[in-house]
């Protein structure tokens, strides 16, 4: 029994020394763990709160569309791009914003909208943002802008509709060599495409002439 006595003693003493040397950084990494377990759960916690928040104010939205209530809109729009410009509600809601600002005639607070999606948003809806925004400025006469906004590549579903729009921002500035640089460009990029969207193209190309 004395031998166990021993070895247990011996045991306990090297695990005394051990702890003499390693118990304070054990003790830290166990509480540094222990805080990034309890950071992450309260940061999950903190991001569901505000995604449910956050679709919240876009219900709100949606029923202030469906009721064409512009000053509802506009307050839950911007209610999502302030306090939860992270959230994918928000880009959703500042899109449907600007599609109601536009057929409204406020095409300012359309612009304003869609440039937020442009800065905040990415791949496909902020394409979709930039080809929105072009059109408007188009129609605002804003060509140089307008031009810029288009700069960069598109994604193919994109494509056709990038050149088209160039083709008249050239057609508007008077640059026909251009203008119908952009339209073959588009005819050739949807040439799987048939239908009305060729044809009006087809027509846009045939209004400018054999002469550059």
């Amino acid at each position: 029994m004395a031998h166990y006595d021993l070895e247990e003693q011996e045991q306990l003493d090297s695990l005394k020394t051990w702890w003499k040397m390693y118990g304070n950084l054990l003790t830290s990494l166990v509480l540094a763990a222990s805080l990034a377990v309890i950071g992450w759960q309260a940061w999950n916690w903190y991001q569901n709160g505000q995604a449910a928040k956050a679709a919240a104010v876009y219900g709100a939205l949606e029923q202030a569309l469906q009721s064409g209530d512009a000053q509802r809109i506009k307050a839950a729009a911007g209610e999502l791009t302030e306090k939860h410009a992270s959230t994918h509600h928000a880009l959703l809601g500042a899109m449907q914003a600007a599609q109601f600002s536009f057929s409204s005639g406020d095409l300012k607070t359309a612009k304003a909208q869609l440039n937020w999606v442009v800065d905040n948003g990415k791949d496909e809806i902020r394409d979709l943002a930039r080809l929105r925004l072009a059109a408007i400025l188009l129609d605002d006469q804003a060509y140089d802008t307008a031009s810029g906004v288009l700069g960069g590549g598109f994604p193919p579903a994109f494509a056709v509709r990038q050149q088209e729009l160039l083709g008249d921002i050239h057609a508007a500035q008077g640059k026909k060599s251009e203008a119908k640089a952009a339209y073959r460009s588009a005819l050739e990029k949807s040439v799987d495409k048939p239908g009305a969207g060729r044809e009006l193209l087809q027509q846009k190309l045939d209004a400018l002439g054999e002469a550059a």
